[in-house]
């Protein structure tokens, strides 16, 4: 015998959704929910009370209830894929139509519990009276397509005029159509990528002038140490000249006029001459302004230069999250109009780091400040990104908070109350794929905060939510921290 033919028809639906059920779970009461529909209820409600008569439930996941689950199946199964002119439920031609439920039903079914007190009709009066109203139905859709034919046409003809202005401005084709909206991002981010060489170009620029202002200071001082020189050497030389000058004219004279004047020429030969100075280091100093230049002016680059380890992902980010320019800063803002493309996460303010982490050991660190609001952690590629889910390790969440300012937990299920000496304001985030860790460490005293132990099976990413505006004030920001740089020889 099935095991749906143990139950009623009526038991084979989920009492919060009114489906059949999907992976039916049985709660301490005794009552069954679809699973999805359990914690939906959960998230909604804030805590972990039964959809059906709000009793308590106990901690941890509520055990899949096996036979329901069975029996549920068959009779989805034998709905979708049985004889459809037999009623599932009794082997009955089906020859009636229940107008509550609007569905087929046999002679057996309007007898039963169920349909009792329905008002039933033949099939073909249903059909027709059926079709009647689908078809006035599919008439409204039809001019509805047609108005939006029209609309796109309109938009098209928009999007051409809009393409030949060229002062026009870029947000406006977020109205335009999906290659507009990938046009416009593509156009910012070359405005972006222009901005930043143009920084890179201006460093350049003024490390060239700095360079050039010093070789043009050594030319001068180097210079006028030579035009120095030079002018004590030219009175050097007219004073030796002179000498000779005037030996040349005594030796001239008469003998009796030059012996007279012979004590005064010899001394005057004997003179002093000081040879001429040798001047060392006088040429500019070429080694020092072109030796190893690029490392040089790497050196001078590393100073201004930041690299973070993270980079968070726009693509992935909450329409209500503004990231900075180099994508390492998130913090609220006034919502944005984005494509809400399968990567972007629209259940909670986050946003995802870009890189998938698989392997390895990884370490970032998270400048939370003063924010009254924040969750910091990793999560795993699947996790759902446009419905609300438990922040916990079993939906793949391995998060740490602080909720409303004074409260930091642990994500676990259920959370777990976290007891800090002192409230951080820069958190490390170790991540070590091979053994399974994730380690939270303050890292004002490298005091641990808090260690998930788990088996990562798919791509990790990590993960950054921030809090809401408060009394119209911007809320802090959450910032990747970046590396020191540093340039090694080998």
């Amino acid at each position: 015998m099935a095991a749906a033919d143990l139950l009623y028809e009526e038991d084979l639906f989920c009492p919060q959704c009114s489906e059949i059920y999907c992976v039916p779970v049985r709660l301490k009461c005794g009552h069954n929910v679809c699973r999805v529909c359990l914690y939906k209820f959960w998230e909604w409600k804030g805590c972990r009370e039964c959809p059906v008569c709000l009793t308590v439930c106990v901690p941890g996941r509520p055990p899949v209830n096996l036979a329901l689950k069975i029996a549920a199946d068959e009779y989805q199964l034998r709905r979708s894929s049985g004889d459809q002119d037999v009623c599932g439920l009794h082997n009955e031609k089906l020859t009636l139509f229940c107008q509550n439920d609007e569905e087929p039903v046999c002679l057996l079914c309007q007898m039963s519990k169920e349909h009792k007190v329905h008002e039933c009709c033949s099939l073909e009066e249903a059909a027709k009276q059926k079709k009647t109203e689908i078809s006035t139905m599919l008439e409204s859709i039809r001019k509805k397509l047609k108005t939006l034919n029209k609309t796109e046409e309109q938009w098209r003809e928009t999007k051409t005029y809009i393409q030949l202005l060229v002062t026009f401005s870029i947000f406006q084709c977020y109205k335009q159509d999906a290659s507009s909206i990938l046009q416009t991002q593509a156009l910012q981010n070359e405005k972006a990528i222009k901005e930043e060489f143009q920084k890179l170009h201006q460093l350049l620029w003024e490390e060239e002038k700095t360079r050039l202002k010093l070789l043009k200071q050594e030319e001068e001082v180097r210079t006028q140490v030579m035009c120095e020189k030079l002018e004590n050497i030219k009175d050097q030389i007219r004073g030796v000249a002179s000498i000779i000058s005037d030996i040349e004219g005594a030796l001239r004279r008469e003998d009796l006029k030059f012996l007279k004047d012979y004590k005064k020429t010899k001394k005057r030969v004997k003179c002093n001459i000081r040879e001429p100075e040798c001047i060392r280091d006088i040429l500019i100093n070429s080694a020092k302004h072109l030796g190893s230049l690029k490392f040089a002016v790497c050196k001078s680059m590393a100073k201004i230069v930041q690299y973070v380890p993270i980079t968070l992902d726009p693509n992935t980010a909450h329409s209500n999250l503004e990231l900075s320019e180099e994508l390492t800063c998130v913090q609220y803002s006034r919502r944005q109009l984005l494509p809400d493309n399968p990567e972007r996460c629209t259940s909670r303010l986050c946003v995802l780091g870009a890189a998938g982490l698989t392997s390895g050991k990884h370490t970032w660190t998270v400048q939370v400040d003063q924010s009254k609001e924040w969750y910091i952690g990793v999560v795993r590629e699947s996790v759902q990104r446009k419905s609300t889910v438990f922040l916990n390790p079993a939906e793949g969440f391995w998060v740490i908070g602080l909720c409303n300012g004074d409260g930091f937990w642990a994500q676990t299920s259920p959370p777990t109350k976290l007891v800090l000496k002192q409230r951080p304001e820069r958190i490390t985030v170790v991540l070590d794929c091979d053994k399974g860790k994730v380690v939270f460490i303050n890292a004002a005293d490298l005091t641990t905060i808090h260690t998930f132990r788990d088996r990562f099976t798919e791509k990790i990413f990590p993960y950054v939510s921030t809090g809401l505006y408060e009394d119209d004030k911007i809320c802090s920001r959450l910032t990747i921290c970046p590396l020191t740089i540093t340039l090694n020889v080998e």
